[in-house]
Formats: C-alpha cells, structure tokens, sequence
C-alpha cells in the first residue's frame, strides 16, 4: 500500500479514483496541481466537478448507461476532452479511464489524466503555419515545385499548375523533366546525379535562365532558383519559378523605343547644325564648280593641259572632302541595328569630332585633340559613342559663345581607377554651370539652352551606362569638363 501511495505522488500524471456513483476517493499531488483544488477539498464530491459544460451534465449519465449496458466510450477507450479548474479556466487533457475492483467489493474507475495544453497550442500553431504556407502557395505569382532527390515531383502549387497547365495530381510522383524541353530533359537526370554525387553546383543554390515546356508542347522563358532542405533525413529540392515571357517582351519593346529616341536625338542634332553643314557642304562644292570652269577655261589654251590636271586634283580634293562630310553624316543619323565591336576610341572620337566642330573655326574656338598612345580596342556601339561625344562637343562650343577665351580640349586615354576602361574628356573654357543646373544635371528636360529639349545630357549618361561605364562632370573652377569612361575590349572581343 505504501509502495501504491509513492506512486501516486510522484508520477508526473493526475490521477483520479472515483467510485461507481462518481465521488472522488484518491485526488494525487500532480491533480491538485493540474486542477487548483487539494484532495481534502474534492475527496466526497463528484468527479464532475472538474468538468466544464456540456460534459458536467452527461457524466452521470454516461455512468448510469455504461452500468446498465457496458457500452463505453471512454473506460478501457481513452480520449480528449477539457478539465475545468477550480479559478473556471478550461484546458485540453487526454483522459484514460481503466476499471478495477477492491477486496472490499465495489468497482472503481481509474483516470489517468495529462495535460496537453502545450501540444494543443503547438499543433494550433502548426495548423496556421501550415495555413499561412498554403495562403502563401496559391497566391503567390511564382510556381514552387518540390521534388525528391530522385526528381519526383513532391508538390506543384496553384502557380505551377497555371504557368505550366497540368494540376497537381497530374504531375505527382513523376519525373520534373516532364516540365523541361529538349535537350535540357535529357540533362536533367544526369545532372541530379552529378549533384549528388560529387556536390557541384550548376542551378542548386545559384538560379539562372532556363527554359520550360507547357502541356500544350510550348516553351517559354524561366528564371529558376533552387534551393536544398532535409526534412526528417529527405533530401528534397524546392524550385521556385518565375515567367519571363512579358518580361522579354517588355525588355525588347523597351530597347526598340530607346533605339528610336537615340536615332531621334541624331536627327535631331544634325537639324541643329543643319544651316552650319550647308555652309560647310557649300565650300568644297563651291570650289569643284569654280576648278571645273578654271579647267575648261584652260583646256582651250594651248599650253594649259598642265595647269588644268593640277586644277582637276583641286577639285577632285574639293569633292572628296564633301563626300567625306556626307558619309559621316549619313553613318551618323543612320538607324541602324546596336551593335557592339572592338574600336579604336582615338579614331571615334576623331571621327565624331570632325562632325561636330563643323563651323567651330567660324566661332573662333581653338580645338585640341590629345590622343593617347594606348591602342588597347574598347567594346562599344561606335555611332552611339560618337553620339555622346558629338553631343559634348556641341554643346562645349555653344557654352562658349560669349567668351572671350575659347578654348576646346578633347582628350582620350587609359582611365587612371581602373585599367579595364578607357577615358574620354571633353573640357571648355566657358562660364561653367550654376548650382541650380548642376543639382539636375542628367534629368531629362533639363535645359539651359533656348530651344534645347533637355535630352541630351540623359541619353548620353544612358547610352554610356549601357555600355558599362560613367559620366559625369569633373569639378572644377571655371569652364565645364566632363568625362566618360567605357570598358576595354577583352581578347576574345579583339577584330
């Protein structure tokens, strides 16, 4: 009986004995502490007192049927049901309940009683987690697919079954590669294996650029990341995908209309200069006319055959040079594909040069070129790197219209922070820009000249970021200096 009592105290579970009418006879340490009441204080009273509504009304009932027709529902069965304490809070307990005999006769009933509180409110919490990550799953706009390490497809989200027109139960158990055209199904596998044996990571971890294979057999453009996880010692893989479909389209549409606003702008800058070209067209032109009558006039001279070859190589130069002006005119505003090459930067920025200073000796502006003796080609779209220079070069000589000095330096060489880019400056001599213009310079529609649109500075920094490089305006006193880097041409990008 002693050994029966120690038990009692000290098992960690309530335990409860009550007669066949349902009063209380032993009331262990560990219920006093799980319901608030002591023994003296529940010992006589009925067992449903620990019971909140409605199982407080049925417990005499239940007794007084299972008495009369031994059907049970939770003698020799256990189950979950909700204790009462004595402050009236309520709690989740899984109650066993076993039938004995004294030698004094008379049944009793045994409860073995255990609080499950906590994991009550840890399988709550799970349902929500669990109800927040199906939330997540069908709403969120990328597909998730988890697979096995054996490739299996585990789960295909409601993103998944969109994107790729198969429902869950379709793709369930089978391979992924189902999802994956030629010839990266036929990859697949062979890179699973790969992974797992040897740990080299090609998308695992990394994402890139694939493509997928919808039900109806078409392919589309994917970003796919990968990540790992062990669950329970599984190894399975979640993938997590996104479309690109629009956005390839998007990105093309938006290089088309960026392609027209850079052709625009050449257009539009050769407009600007259209009665400054005329003048200089006119000049050669001029001169071919006057050679071409000089040379007839001398053809009708005995002794002017001489005279009228020398005249003839006049003209010929005349005409060369305006053909010259006419070509880099046309290969200027010429639209055309953008196309990246290795060039020599000296040459074009020579080139643009040479167009853009057409009429600067009638301003009175001094030009400098400083050409660096470093021949290393650099990777660019030659006309839209002529475009940037033309644009501030021009813009260089209308600053200094009203000054009395008017000097123009355009230099070139390596660029001194990094020997993987190459440096153009083109620096005036004008008055410079004020706070106001400097706080905005490369915005669009940010002018400081009459009939100017306030485009150039912003296609130029677009162009030159496009390209992997910089502008920007060196500080400085007096005039304006602006420079732009782009980067060398690696050996396999060589001519």
């Amino acid at each position: 009986m002693l050994r029966f009592q120690a038990m009692l105290d000290t098992v960690p579970d309530g335990i409860v004995i009550i007669d066949a009418e349902g009063r209380i006879q032993t009331f262990n340490p560990a219920c006093e502490r799980l319901f608030g009441w002591t023994a003296a204080e529940v010992i006589g009273h009925n067992v449903k007192m620990l019971m909140p509504p409605p199982y407080r009304e049925e417990h005499d009932g239940y007794l007084e049927r299972y008495h009369r027709t031994g059907e049970r529902r939770i003698i020799g069965i256990g189950r979950e049901v909700t204790g009462l304490r004595r402050d009236g809070t309520t709690f989740p307990m899984e109650l066993s309940v076993g039938e004995a005999y004294r030698e004094a006769g008379g049944g009793v009933y045994i409860g073995i009683i255990r609080d499950i509180s906590e994991r009550k409110r840890a399988e709550t919490a799970l349902r929500e987690r669990e109800a927040r990550l199906t939330s997540i799953l069908e709403t969120v706009p990328e597909a998730i697919i988890v697979i096995s390490e054996r490739g299996l497809i585990e789960s295909f989200s409601p993103a998944a079954e969109r994107l790729f027109g198969y429902s869950a139960a379709e793709v369930s158990g089978r391979n992924v590669s189902m999802l994956m055209p030629s010839p990266y199904r036929e990859q697949h596998d062979r890179y699973m294996d790969h992974y797992l044996t040897t740990g080299e990571r090609r998308i695992i971890g990394i994402g890139r650029v694939v493509s997928g294979l919808r039900r109806d057999g078409s392919v589309f453009p994917m970003e796919l990341a990968v990540g790992e996880v062990q669950l329970a010692g599984h190894r399975c893989f979640t993938g997590f995908i996104r479309d690109l479909t629009e956005r390839q389209a998007t990105e093309k549409r938006l290089q088309e209309l960026q392609a027209e606003l850079l052709h625009v702008s050449r257009v539009s800058a050769m407009g600007q200069m259209a009665s400054t070209l005329a003048h200089e067209l006119n000049q050669p032109l001029t001169a071919v006319i006057n050679y071409a009558k000089a040379v007839k006039r001398l053809l009708d001279r005995p002794d002017g055959a001489d005279k009228a070859r020398e005249t003839m190589d006049k003209a010929t130069a005349q005409a060369a040079r305006a053909g010259q002006i006419i070509r880099r005119l046309r290969n200027f505003i010429e639209k055309g594909q953008t196309e990246h090459t290795a060039e020599s930067i000296g040459k074009v920025v020579e080139e643009a040069s040479a167009l853009a200073l057409v009429g600067a000796k009638e301003r009175g502006v001094h030009v400098r070129l400083e050409m660096s003796g470093d021949e290393r080609p650099v990777l660019i779209d030659k006309i839209q790197i002529q475009q940037v220079v033309l644009n501030l070069v021009r813009n260089a000589i209308e600053a200094m219209a009203e000054s009395e000095i008017r000097e123009l330096t355009v230099a070139t060489g390596p660029d001194p922070d990094s020997a993987a880019l190459m440096r153009v400056t083109v620096r005036d001599t004008g008055p410079g820009l004020n706070e106001t213009v400097l706080a905005q310079l490369f915005q669009p529609f940010v002018t400081t000249k009459e009939k100017g649109m306030g485009l150039g500075l912003s296609i130029c920094r677009s162009i030159i970021e496009a390209h992997g490089g910089r502008l920007w305006l060196e500080p400085g006193d007096g005039g304006a200096t602006f420079a732009f880097t782009v980067p060398v041409a690696g050996e396999d990008d060589a001519p």
